[in-house]
């Protein structure tokens, strides 16, 4: 059993099942939103997720329409990202699990089957105050060019233990205050907190998160640029504050 968690409290997890708070940050993310939550349904109609809480930085769209008609909980806030998501997790208090999920992010179907199974096994092992848990990455597109980019993200995420924000955060909650949670920071707060857990800590799940095609508004040069940044956080262990600059 993980260190501080009783024998009684374990045997009620493992009948129980895991429950999960998610936390998604948004901002203008109306049809995004609408599309991430649909694909949480099945998970809450089976008791594994137990609450969805929308950290929203300012929308003027109809973000909180959205959420509000999922049965969502909705915390506005002002300020970085990384405070919003630290926020959210206080906040959320019916799962001792915690999932962190950008709007973008479309898990696909019976991904809650494997994340409970996956859970559960680190419980019985005593690692689950030790393990933080991310989903594949694929792209929603067609064409060789996706296909590329469904292998890179494999790479980085294996190899490199760069996952992509997309790509989620699943992470006890006992875990998360151990590692001192999401730090301050306007981007790049999610490789900072994947990087404290440590690649040997963090395992990929099959079960994939579907993101949208890139689009051509992003320019090549500030692709480079946000590799680069992100790659001198995960590899080379500069603090990110050093290169925000850098990522833009």
């Amino acid at each position: 059993m993980g260190k501080g968690v009783s024998r009684q409290t374990h045997e009620i997890l493992l009948k129980a099942g895991p429950m999960l708070s998610v936390i998604v940050p948004t901002k203008n993310s109306e049809q995004a939103l609408a599309y991430s939550l649909s694909a949480l349904v099945s998970a809450a109609a089976e008791g594994v997720v137990r609450e969805v809480l929308v950290v929203d930085s300012g929308s003027t769209d109809g973000t909180e329409r959205v959420a509000d008609a999922a049965g969502c909980d909705w915390l506005s806030h002002q300020g970085p990202r990384g405070l919003a998501l630290a926020d959210g997790a206080k906040k959320a208090g019916k799962g001792e699990w915690l999932l962190f999920l950008p709007p973008e992010a479309h898990l696909e179907a019976g991904w809650h089957h494997e994340a409970q199974a996956a859970i559960e096994r680190v419980i019985r092992s005593g690692k689950a105050d030790s393990t933080a848990f991310s989903f594949a990455a694929k792209n929603d597109a067609f064409g060789i060019a996706a296909r590329a980019s469904e292998w890179m993200s494999a790479f980085r995420s294996h190899v490199l233990a760069m996952p992509s924000k997309n790509q989620g955060l699943l992470i006890s909650r006992r875990f998360y205050k151990q590692l001192g949670g999401h730090q301050p920071l306007t981007e790049l707060e999610d490789l900072d907190l994947v990087r404290r857990v440590g690649r040997w800590r963090l395992v990929f799940l099959r079960a994939a998160a579907i993101s949208p095609q890139l689009t051509s508004e992003a320019s090549i040069l500030g692709r480079i640029r946000k590799g680069l940044a992100r790659f001198c956080v995960a590899i080379l262990r500069i603090p990110p504050q050093f290169v925000l600059k850098l990522h833009g």
